[in-house]
This record gives structure tokens, C-alpha cells and sequence, in this order.
């Protein structure tokens, strides 16, 4: 009988300390009104960059954040475009956790939009408005993840560091080149979540997530061609634009080698495990070794999907190109501006002499258009506890595997990796579709499932919690 209580009240301990540990759940249902909320309320803050005015979402955030008690403070070069920063205390057994996402947004031609750009308007279980997948989701989403810890005292073994940046879209020197260099101990972390990745979906269904590992450097290119000026009606072997025009047309005919990184290499290898034989075929083949069965599958990733050949290798576009002002002038100068995105690894310097090789023209100059603002850091590490427990919300959340990706745009993460922050691009399940159909970022009709909102919240709440809870 002694033997039998004592083994009742050991398990009642032994249970009591697994309820102890289990992580307590918001009750998601009830905290989709709020979640809205706060999303609508952040959409309707006209933060285009330029002028950014992103101090209008800064005091938002503050105010959410100190009626919860949880203690905020502005940061930044201008007060026009400031920065939030918030810190729930852990007991330090591990280093911090930093969540974030950038608070202004691309500009607005206003008369293409069906709903106005900043309305925040709900059709058809869509949100629309600039900003809905960049970034003032991951702005919602870091919101009510920290707002939520602070509710339910979750006990935690780190910091866990909350940011709401300026400045990305185009001016990161007031947002996170502000906060790294004059701020860096109050967003010092271990690990960080931005975004950068996002779930698929495929005619409504969940195909895969995918997690932002690492992600090109954005550097300019200028070709400046220049000839004798004279009148058009006598056409010159010099004639700058045609020189021009040829060099534009060398390098849009050029693809640079390809070139695959840990991240990289893993993205195609896992996608051709998920994908269907005629199309997981072209991702096996650019990874082999025998040249042609490797140049046949690029030609079809840049015919088909040129995102990922874009992956591949550092790539080039011609995006401006200027020249004359009278048609009855042949101008002495014509430029043409390339929008380069070089892989982490690429030597700017040797990337430089191949383009004037690709060129071949010595009546055209090649020159950068300067030093770019984003440097490359190192991957974060795919045997990280982060990336662990990426993989294992995905799962729990999605029922879905995760790839990890490189990004062909920049994040703002690039200046924290630089600094030793293992940085992991994450974001809501969209629609393939929808991009091409134009409701992507920065389209003229952004938009977001209210439902695939609420399940990004829920999936930076599992994700956070992994991370930071003691175990």
C-alpha cells in the first residue's frame, strides 16, 4: 500500500513537472481580432521610401508595446525615420534572439491599385495594401510574439530582442546601418528572424517552406559609352548609343558561370526530392558534372524559372539605359546602368574585368557606381538549434518540409551577419501565382490571406518559443 501511494505521488510529480515545462498556447482564435488590428493599423501608415516618415509606425509599436508593460525606446539618426527597440529579459543561460522587420515600404503609383495602396482593405479573405508581404507582416507577426510572451510569462533562457527598422527599402544607413553602428549591444544576438523566406503554395495547397540562409550583395554597374557628337542626319561609326546598345546586348546575352554554395546545393537537392519527375529532372541536372546535361537544365531555368537561375550564379540586368535629348543630335555620351546581385563569395574587383571582357568595347566604359551598403556575411549554419526548430514548426505548423534558400534580393540581415549573427529569413505561406498575377511584394496589388497571417504568427510563436524556453 506505501509502495502504492509513493508511486501515485511520484507520477504526480513527474506529471506536474512536464506541465511545468510544456509551453503554454495562446488561444489563437480569440487573438486573431487583435492580430488584424495591429496589421490594419501598420498598413494604414503611409511609410513609402522615399520620404520614409517611418517614426508614425515607430510610436505605434511603442505604444502597443508599453501598454503591456513592456519597456520600448526610439532609436535614430533623423526623428523622421526612426527605429523601435524592445527587450523581454531570459535568465541568460543563452544569448539573445532577435526578431525584426523593416517598417517602410517601396513607393505607390496610386492609380494602379484597385483598393487605395494604404487602406488595408479586406476582399475576398484577402488583405491588400503595400506592405502586406513587405514587410509589415514580419512587423505584425515579431509584434504579437513578443506581446504574447509578456502576457503569458513565458520563462525564458535568452533575451529575446524585438526591432522595428527604417530604412530597407533603399536607405538602410537610418535602420539597421544606424543600429549596428552607434547601437549594436541593444540588438546583439545569437540568432536573428527577418524576412527573407515565406511557405508555397500551389493551387491553395502547402508545397514547401522555405528559409532564407544567405542572400546575394546588390552592387551597380555603369556603361558609359562616348563618341563624337554631331548632327543625325549624317550617321557616325561613333555613334555612342550604338555602342551602347551593343555592350547592353553582350551582357544581357551573358550569363556568368554557375557557382553553388552549401545553401544553394541543398535548396536544389531538396527541391528535386519534392517536385514532380519532369520537373525535378532540370533541378538533378544543374547540379551534375557532365557540362551538358548541366548547360540544358540552366536554359531552362532561364527560360522557365529564372528566379532559380538567378540562384545560380551572381547575375546581371540592364535596367536603365539613357541617352540624347534631341532626335536630330547624336549625343557624345550614353549610359546604361546594371543591376548586379553577386553571390556572398564573388570578388568584385575579378567580377568587374569579366564584365569588360563581356563588353569588349573600348569606346564604353565600365565602372561600379559605387561602394555598395551590404556587405556578405556567412551562411547561417543548417546544424544550428535555429534552423532545428525552423524545421520542426514548419512541420508542426505547415505539414511541410523547409528548404533553405539564397536570396536574389538583400535584406537588411546581410550587416548582422557581417557581424556574426546567424541570421534565418522567414515569412507567410503566399500563393506561387500570385506574383506573376501581380499581387506580390512590391506589385500594384499586394496583398495576404488573413488566414496565412494568423498562421505566421502562430509559426513565430513556435519558432521563438523553441528557442528561448528553458528546456
Amino acid at each position: 500500500m506505501r509502495f502504492g501511494r509513493l508511486s501515485v505521488l511520484l507520477a504526480s510529480i513527474t506529471w506536474a513537472a512536464v506541465l511545468a515545462q510544456a509551453p503554454l498556447q495562446p488561444d489563437w482564435a480569440k487573438l486573431q481580432d487583435e492580430t488584424m488590428q495591429h496589421y490594419q493599423a501598420v498598413l494604414r501608415l503611409d511609410t513609402r521610401n522615399p520620404p520614409g516618415n517611418e517614426h508614425i509606425v515607430a510610436e505605434y509599436v511603442k505604444q502597443v508595446l508599453e501598454k503591456e508593460g513592456i519597456p520600448a525606446q526610439i532609436l535614430g539618426s533623423d526623428v523622421n525615420r526612426s527605429n523601435v527597440v524592445a527587450r523581454l529579459k531570459g535568465n541568460g543561460r543563452k544569448r539573445p534572439l532577435l526578431v525584426m522587420g523593416h517598417s517602410d515600404l517601396v513607393t505607390v503609383d496610386e492609380s494602379k491599385w484597385r483598393f487605395p495602396a494604404f487602406s488595408a482593405t479586406r476582399d475576398g479573405a484577402y488583405v491588400y495594401g503595400r506592405g502586406t508581404v513587405d514587410d509589415k507582416d514580419n512587423l505584425t507577426a515579431a509584434l504579437m510574439t513578443m506581446l504574447l510572451l509578456k502576457r503569458l510569462n513565458v520563462p525564458l533562457d535568452r533575451d529575446v530582442i524585438f526591432l522595428s527598422e527604417s530604412g530597407e527599402e533603399g536607405s538602410s544607413g537610418v535602420g539597421i546601418g544606424y543600429m549596428v553602428k552607434e547601437h549594436f549591444p541593444e540588438i546583439d544576438a545569437e540568432y536573428c528572424l527577418a524576412e527573407g523566406g515565406g511557405v508555397v503554395r500551389i493551387g491553395g495547397d502547402v508545397k514547401y517552406a522555405t528559409v532564407q540562409t544567405l542572400e546575394k550583395i546588390p552592387r551597380g554597374i555603369e556603361l558609359v559609352a562616348r563618341g563624337i557628337s554631331g548632327h543625325g542626319s549624317v550617321p557616325l561609326k561613333t555613334n555612342a548609343i550604338v555602342h551602347l546598345a551593343g555592350a547592353v546586348a553582350r551582357v544581357g546575352e551573358w550569363r556568368p558561370e554557375i557557382r553553388f554554395n552549401e545553401t544553394t546545393g541543398t535548396y536544389f537537392r531538396k527541391l528535386a526530392a519534392i517536385s514532380p519527375p519532369d520537373v525535378a529532372k532540370y533541378y538533378r541536372d544543374v547540379l551534375s558534372t557532365d557540362p551538358k546535361l548541366r548547360k540544358a537544365a540552366d536554359d531552362w531555368l532561364f527560360e522557365n524559372e529564372p528566379r532559380h537561375s538567378s540562384m545560380l550564379r551572381t547575375s546581371v540586368s540592364p535596367n536603365i539605359f539613357a541617352g540624347g535629348y534631341r532626335s536630330n543630335v547624336i549625343p557624345s555620351e550614353a549610359k546604361a546602368t546594371l543591376d548586379v546581385r553577386a553571390l556572398p563569395d564573388e570578388d568584385p574587383a575579378k567580377f568587374l574585368a569579366q564584365v569588360k571582357q563581356v563588353v569588349n568595347d573600348p569606346a564604353v566604359e565600365v565602372r561600379f557606381t559605387g561602394q555598395s551598403g551590404r556587405e556578405a556575411g556567412p551562411d547561417a549554419r543548417l546544424d544550428s538549434e535555429a534552423y532545428k526548430a525552423l524545421e520542426a514548426a514548419a512541420l508542426r505548423v505547415y505539414n511541410t518540409g523547409t528548404l533553405p534558400t539564397m536570396s536574389t534580393g538583400a535584406t537588411d540581415m546581410s550587416q548582422l551577419r557581417t557581424k556574426g549573427v546567424q541570421c534565418f529569413g522567414i515569412g507567410p505561406a503566399t500563393d506561387f501565382e500570385d506574383p506573376p498575377k501581380g499581387f506580390g511584394a512590391h506589385s500594384d496589388q499586394e496583398r495576404l490571406l488573413e488566414s496565412e497571417l494568423h498562421r505566421f504568427v502562430r509559426f513565430n510563436w513556435d519558432v521563438v518559443t523553441a528557442l528561448a524556453r528553458p528546456r
